[in-house]
């Protein structure tokens, strides 16, 4: 049995998996965010509630585990921030540990149940306050050991002009340090700069997706230049990843329309010839992290680790 978790700056939930594919929820507790022992403390008794004692932890996190060290990069839980949490979590529980990245387990999760079920790439993308990705191959994540791949929003590589008529991109400095990213104007915070710079208005995301809809004029051109500037770029990763689906998820993909208008914009960019949607709702909702922290477990094989072999990922 796994012990699934999914571990935000506000709550940890988790659920009990007995086999691939089968997910039973535990419940959820408030995540403990300034202590590194008051979050191992809560994840033992998480582990302590579940039918049998667990094989294995595996857990999504909204963070990044450094490929070669180890070390964790989670700003918005202090408590873990710049650690090496696996062995830690092993010593302390004795059980093996595996981490990945929030949007990681994401794109597992619809490999496995969701949207890219019975595909062999699947892209899992992110359009929520800003713009992240997973990439899954074969069932396994491509970065199982940690690291990058799929954050496909960093890059200064934006093009500078978008829409028909043409307009110019000004290259807005992105929270990574850079200038230029597609997460500047690929999330929600992004589509409301991208409107403020057009028609000098602020309007929060939802706002503009339903004037869109409604056929505003103003609204469709933001979205217009919008969906041109995100299909570029996620042809551009379909093409070098060689995905055979993109499922989406956050807030932009509840937006029916807005998926299907990036769809019909990023297929000509994509080689080859597609005759259904690329890019398409995520199935898996709110239990994407758990289902993907879970499958996550399977296909690495967490449960026939010790702590002396686990993987750091």
């Amino acid at each position: 049995m796994i012990l699934a978790l999914d571990i935000g700056g506000s709550f940890i939930k988790a659920a009990w998996s007995s086999a691939p594919g089968s997910l039973a929820p535990l419940g959820r507790v408030a995540t403990p965010s300034r202590s590194l022992d008051a979050f191992i403390a809560a994840l033992a008794e998480l582990a302590a509630a579940a039918p049998a004692r667990p094989k294995a932890l595996a857990i999504s996190l909204t963070g990044v585990v450094d490929r070669d060290s180890g070390r964790l990069t989670c700003a918005n839980i202090p408590a873990l921030h710049q650690t090496i949490l696996a062995p830690a979590l092993e010593a302390a529980l004795g059980l093996p540990a595996l981490i990945a990245n929030d949007a990681d387990c994401f794109a597992l999760a619809e490999a496995a149940e969701g949207a890219g079920r019975g595909r062999h790439v699947v892209f899992g993308v992110i359009l929520g306050s800003g713009v992240g990705g997973g990439l899954v191959s074969g069932g396994r994540l491509v970065n199982s050991a940690g690291g990058f791949a799929g954050e496909w929003g960093h890059g200064a590589f934006l093009p500078a002009v978008a829409g028909d008529p043409p307009v110019l991109i000004p290259a807005f400095e992105c929270g990574c340090g850079r200038e230029g990213c597609l997460n500047t104007v690929g999330g929600a915070r992004g589509l409301e700069a991208l409107h403020r710079h057009l028609h000098g208005k602020e309007a929060d995301s939802h706002a503009i997706l339903s004037a869109w809809e409604a056929a505003d004029v103003a609204a469709g051109r933001t979205v217009d230049i919008y969906s041109d500037l995100v299909a570029r770029l996620l042809a551009l990763a379909i093409n070098i990843t060689g995905a055979e689906i993109a499922p989406v998820g956050g807030g932009l993909a509840n937006s029916e329309k807005l998926l299907s208008n990036i769809d019909r914009k990023t297929k000509p960019g994509v080689l080859g010839v597609s005759h259904r949607p690329l890019v398409v709702r995520a199935q898996c909702g709110p239990d994407a992290g758990l289902i993907g922290a879970a499958a996550l477990g399977w296909s690495e094989g967490a449960y026939e680790r010790n702590s002396a072999g686990s993987v750091r990922g």
